[in-house]
């Protein structure tokens, strides 16, 4: 091998490696593919976190809009989504709101951040190992997944949703979804 195709193999590979982290550097973190798009919810059976002993399931979420929010106490992208979380609650009637205190070893702590700051969620859930959170492939606090009235995941959000978001992200995927 001649010396100017040994200088090529370098620099071939140093090409490849900015032309990949450029690509990387100009995409939405916030969209990541998700294994679940388009496949009906995963089966669980978890406890209501207002009252342990109340098993809720993957069936009941059937029928209507859902959307479904894993959340912890400890994380402060939640803090900031939660009074936005509330107003979603009281304006858009037709969707069901699911929260999944995810990773919180105290379910006390949860239920008295919601008693304290207001609780968006018709539908609560505890998920203190995670395995939900496993399931659906949550990769850190808070993430958002819209399931249809089939109990089909139509869309994953990863980060907090404020107006911006709301209005640009979610309204048109619930516009499609409500027809």
């Amino acid at each position: 091998m001649s010396n100017r195709a040994k200088l090529f193999i370098p620099a071939a590979f140093f090409v490849t490696m900015m032309g990949l982290l450029s690509y990387g550097l100009f995409q939405d973190p916030s969209h990541v593919p998700s294994a679940l798009m388009n496949r009906p919810l995963p089966v669980f059976s978890l406890p209501a976190l207002s009252d342990e002993t109340k098993q809720i399931s993957s069936s009941e979420l059937k029928g209507g809009i859902y959307l479904i929010n894993f959340w912890a106490t400890s994380c402060a992208p939640c803090m900031i989504e939660h009074p936005y979380l509330l107003e979603i609650s009281e304006r858009e009637k037709d969707i069901t709101l699911v929260g999944v205190n995810f990773w919180e070893t105290n379910a006390d702590d949860a239920r008295e951040f919601l008693k304290e700051r207001g609780n968006p969620y018709k539908i609560s859930l505890s998920d203190k190992n995670s395995k939900l959170g496993l399931d659906f492939g949550v990769t850190g606090e808070p993430e958002t997944y819209v399931v249809d009235k089939t109990g089909t995941i139509r869309y994953k959000h990863i980060g907090e949703i404020d107006n911006t978001k709301w209005q640009e992200i979610f309204v048109p995927i619930l516009k499609q979804l409500r027809q």
